[in-house]
């Protein structure tokens, strides 16, 4: 599809017109798209057992990721499309431990948590979580020995499924930190084929302190990164001014945090964390899928600090002072679904955080009915906690360029940040940065080599400018999920320091149609063609594939910054409608009935020339 260029959204700053590529395609990459999820628990987790009474386990997990049927609970499931990765990361906290209550004669059945569990059932999960969250023995159990040999199961089971060249699996877990209910939770992620007994925030609650133990096996030849989640719920810590003492974010801290945390989850489940309308009131895309309290109340979460834009910007700050990006990270999306099945699409979810899977529908007992056509709103009543289904997402994917399907090829894209994130869909996207791009170079078949050969790709940083380069260039370009929606927009979002302090805009770099801007200089909507009484739309708009060679039109050669994309689908249905034209239902009132499905890359970094005639450091 062909694609008009901006005229004035910024003419002089498209120097190549979106083409289509379909006539022409460019020759096979050496790296190619592989889409996956690091963020999946299972019956080892103490909240999906306990709470939503999850009974999958993490071999049943990587199988029904892999394309396998899974005979759970009296059904055959099966994923409409296999994944390329996983990684099962499940709560470090006591992992395992509970599956045991399965058993009546084992050590926690006899306990009295054990009893405590098997008469009340989810209802006294709230009441126990910050005690299970604590890593000591709760109630006269220590869950420590049961948990050791669910580890060394957990292990195997990855190990087992994992396939080069056709599936991937990680070890991983999840290192659940929530001082005073605020969220700084990590999914560690491991290289190789072992890995130590996971550090808990039993063991420590800091940041840090994690850091520090990653570092320590990292000596010891087990290489592994941490990636956090729902900063949205962070209340502003996940990316704060200052470190968990309080103290201002200072060099070594930087360099401690950029090493271990070279990714950040932007949207999964419980919401996204690209922005928030109160920190980017001019983003007409900026409120979408909100979740903006704490995890496990309804008190909100501050905005500053706690979205992947806004920590963008403070690490261009922090960085001015230090001399170090401590946010320096690429984008990730997940599931977090707590059903063991990962799921990505809208049709596939169905309104909790179990996912789509019969054990925590039933459990849960989420369903639409009544005037409002939403899903139960919870109460407070310790059963279900604060979530409101409807705030709630289907599960996002993390996806990876790389030369194959193996553990070290996806592991090492992972650590160059050469990774973007979509809501669920399967589009692609990709973006180049350098000062040296042809303004026809999409019109070569062999731009994608020409774009690494004269440029960084996402997740890295523009290398030093020649003298005769006046702006750096940026290669985007977008294509469709071959069974989803077409494209509308591709925009490229600019944050960069100005008078000490960082700032954003937004460039629709490429779009679909013969539309224009209009008075306020913002790109007319591309329409929408969703039916709500059927959950149907169709793809009579929007465009199969988008690109563009973009020149940054308002270049400060002194101004540190950083690029990312973001690409826009057409409007399709929410699953939010889609159950509600299930159940026959009235749509509910607290949801959207469509949304823009979209996936965002990791940025692309500028350092100003230091005096010296290099690069300040990153």
């Amino acid at each position: 599809m062909k694609t008009k260029p901006l005229t004035s959204l910024g003419a002089l700053a498209l120097l190549a017109a979106s083409t289509s590529l379909a006539a022409n395609p460019p020759s096979a990459p050496s790296r190619q798209a592989y889409y996956g999820d690091l963020h999946l628990h299972t019956s080892y987790s103490f909240d999906a057992y306990v709470m939503m009474g999850t009974k999958t386990t993490p071999d049943q997990a990587y199988r029904f990721a892999k394309g396998d049927t899974i005979h759970f609970l009296g059904e055959a499931v099966r994923r409409k499309e296999p994944l390329d990765f996983l990684a099962v990361t499940d709560h470090s906290e006591n992992i395992g431990a509970f599956r045991d209550l399965d058993d009546p004669n084992s050590e926690i059945s006899k306990s009295e948590l054990g009893r405590t569990v098997h008469k009340q059932g989810p209802k006294v999960f709230w009441s126990m979580l910050k005690e299970l969250l604590s890593g000591k023995p709760v109630q006269g159990f220590d869950p420590k020995p049961a948990s050791r040999s669910a580890w060394q199961r957990y292990v195997e089971a990855a190990n087992a499924n994992y396939q080069p060249g056709k599936f991937t699996t990680f070890i991983g877990y999840e290192w659940t930190s929530m001082p005073d209910g605020q969220n700084l939770h990590r999914n560690v992620i491991f290289r190789g084929d072992k890995a130590p007994y996971p550090f808990t925030s039993g063991d420590s609650w800091k940041p840090e302190d994690l850091w520090s133990f990653l570092d320590s096996q990292r000596k010891q030849g087990v290489e592994a990164l941490a990636i956090p989640h729902n900063a949205n719920a962070s209340n502003g810590l996940m990316y704060d001014w200052n470190n968990s003492d309080g103290r201002p974010i200072d060099q070594a801290y930087a360099l401690e945090r950029a090493e271990n945390e070279p990714l950040s989850e932007i949207s999964q489940n419980k919401g996204s964390s690209d922005t928030h309308p109160a920190l980017s009131p001019n983003d007409e895309f900026g409120n979408f899928e909100i979740f903006d309290h704490l995890l496990i109340s309804p008190k909100k979460s501050a905005p500053g600090g706690s979205y992947v834009r806004d920590a963008l910007g403070r690490g261009l700050e922090i960085q001015a002072k230090t001399g170090t990006n401590p946010f320096k990270f690429g984008a990730v999306g997940g599931s977090d679904f707590h059903g063991g099945l990962s799921q990505s699409d809208e049709g596939a979810y169905e309104g909790n955080i179990g996912g789509n899977d019969s054990a925590s529908r039933n459990r849960f007992k989420l369903v639409f009915a009544g005037n409002n056509a939403g899903a139960k709103e919870d109460k407070g009543d310790g059963e279900h906690g604060p979530f409101k289904v409807s705030e709630t997402s289907s599960g996002n994917l993390a996806a990876v360029w790389a030369e194959q399907n193996t553990r070290e090829s996806i592991y090492d894209a992972l650590r160059r940040k050469e990774t973007f994130a979509t809501s669920g869909t399967r589009l692609k996207l990709r973006l180049f940065g350098g000062w040296e791009y042809g303004r026809e170079l999409l019109k070569d078949r062999d731009w994608v080599k020409t774009a690494y050969g004269k440029g960084v790709p996402m997740g890295g940083d523009l290398p030093t400018p020649s003298a005769a380069s006046r702006a750096p260039r940026f290669v985007a370009w977008a294509a469709k999920d071959p069974d989803g929606a077409n494209l509308d927009r591709v925009q490229i979002i600019k944050v960069w320091i100005k008078n000490g302090r960082h700032e954003e805009k937004i460039f629709d770099v490429a779009f679909s149609g013969n539309r224009k801007a209009g008075a306020a200089g913002k790109l007319k909507p591309v329409g929408n063609t969703v039916d709500t009484r059927t959950g149907k739309y169709a793809n009579s708009i929007g465009g199969a594939e988008l690109s563009a060679v973009w020149e940054d039109p308002e270049f400060d050669a002194s101004a540190p910054a950083v690029y990312y994309l973001r690409v826009l689908e057409i409007p399709t249905p929410r699953w939010s409608t889609l159950v509600a034209v299930r159940n026959g239902t009235p749509l509910p009132k607290e949801a959207p009935a469509s949304i823009q499905e979209r996936g965002w890359s990791s940025p692309i970094w500028y350092t100003p020339v230091q005096p010296t005639g290099t690069p300040a450091k990153g």
